[in-house]
């Protein structure tokens, strides 16, 4: 069961990074060091300190690895994802590493929306281990991301014969939910969230933040309200929930609850954008262009290291924050090209309808036909679009 766990973590740890800061005075709080008497922080430490007495040692970088990973997730720290790669480090650049190694690495690269090479090392981990659970979800996970459905479903196949059943539907609910079967997929996955009480906490705020989205998207906010906070009942600092959610209550004009959601979460930048917005609709406008300002010089140094990982983030940015519908476009272009999930989709229409180019959402609107989508909000965007708005 501790393995099923780290899966979530594994699914969906977002490598976050930022520019450098300067601090206003020097009694300004940067961080809470975590405390030392901590026992998890104590056990990482003497793990660090075998590891680092024993390098080329696998199995000791792995379960350092994963310690990280899974402490990155639970405390919304992606710092621990670059302690986790460190770990990795005589593994990082072979062409073969051990399958345990290369599945940790696969984990990482697609973290960082490196997804070829993250499949590349999925495929050989299941080559050699067909009956690898993690590498089964982690890959339909991907393949998810990418579109590529046909592909995802037959991961979730095989994940249905090795895991448990929460595990296995909600994995196929989440690809069944974006391919016409959205109705189907949301009673399935909650009928079987009822079965499994006493399933991991993990996997039921997995399932519960799924069923809230899904609800969201057919515009039943009541529902959609109710499983987002059970959810964070079960998982309070998953920072992928809290964007979602987030993003619930920015639909809600309701930014006084943003902003209490999202209190002393600024180092994660997707987070801090959410704050931005909630400050703007608030007409909090002074400390709005703070976080805009912050939010730049993030995405700047992003953009002089090479790193595209934030270009659904930033495309909602120019958008939103600094009205540049032209430049959100672009961005939302080029993040289609990488991933296409519901929020892709939807930036992707909204920066199209905001520059009056109907043409440039053509990839977009063929997709969700192709794919039959289903999504209040798209089909609002897609109409404005064919009005010309």
């Amino acid at each position: 069961m501790y393995k099923l766990i780290f899966v979530l973590a594994c699914c969906c740890a977002t490598a976050v990074q930022a520019a450098p800061y300067l601090p206003a005075s020097g009694q300004q709080v940067l961080e809470a060091v975590p405390r030392r008497g901590d026992p998890l922080q104590q056990e990482l430490r003497r793990l660090r300190s075998q590891l680092n007495a024993n390098p080329n040692d696998a199995a000791l970088a792995a379960t350092v690895a994963r310690r990280y990973i899974a402490l990155g997730r639970s405390e919304t720290d992606p710092r621990y994802l670059g302690y986790a790669q460190a770990a990795l480090a005589p593994w990082w650049q072979q062409t073969a590493p051990p399958p345990e190694i290369r599945l940790l690495r696969a984990t990482l690269l697609q973290s960082t929306h490196q997804f070829t090479p993250a499949l590349a090392d999925l495929k050989a981990v299941l080559a050699a281990d067909p009956h690898n659970t993690q590498a089964w979800l982690t890959q339909a996970t991907v393949q998810t991301v990418q579109g590529d459905y046909a592909a995802a479903t037959a991961s979730c196949a095989h994940v249905s014969s090795l895991s448990i059943e929460l595990v296995a539907i909600t994995c196929i609910a989440n690809v069944g939910a974006l391919t016409g079967k959205a109705e189907r997929s949301e009673q399935l996955l909650d009928l079987t969230l009822v079965r499994s009480p006493n399933a991991p906490p993990e996997l039921q705020a997995w399932a519960l933040t799924l069923l809230a989205e899904m609800a969201q998207r057919r515009g039943d906010s009541a529902a959609a309200e109710t499983r987002f906070r059970q959810a964070l009942v079960l998982s309070p600092r998953d920072s992928y929930l809290l964007g979602a959610y987030a993003d619930f209550l920015l639909e809600q004009g309701r930014s006084a609850d943003v902003l209490a959601l999202l209190r002393n979460q600024e180092r994660i930048d997707a987070l801090l954008l959410r704050r931005a917005l909630a400050l703007q609709q608030s007409g909090q406008q002074a400390a709005a262009q703070a976080d805009v300002k912050e939010l730049a010089a993030r995405f700047d140094a992003a953009a002089q290291r090479g790193d595209t990982v934030h270009q659904r983030e930033q495309a909602r940015f120019e958008l939103l924050l600094h009205r540049d519908s032209n430049a959100a476009l672009a961005l939302a272009r080029k993040n289609w090209a990488v991933q296409k999930e519901p929020a892709d989709i939807r930036i992707y229409l909204e920066a199209a309808a905001q520059a009056h180019d109907a043409g440039a959402a053509k990839p977009v609107i063929d997709w969700i036909a192709a794919h039959r989508t289903e999504d209040l909000v798209a089909t609002r965007l897609m109409r404005q679009l064919r009005a010309g708005i």
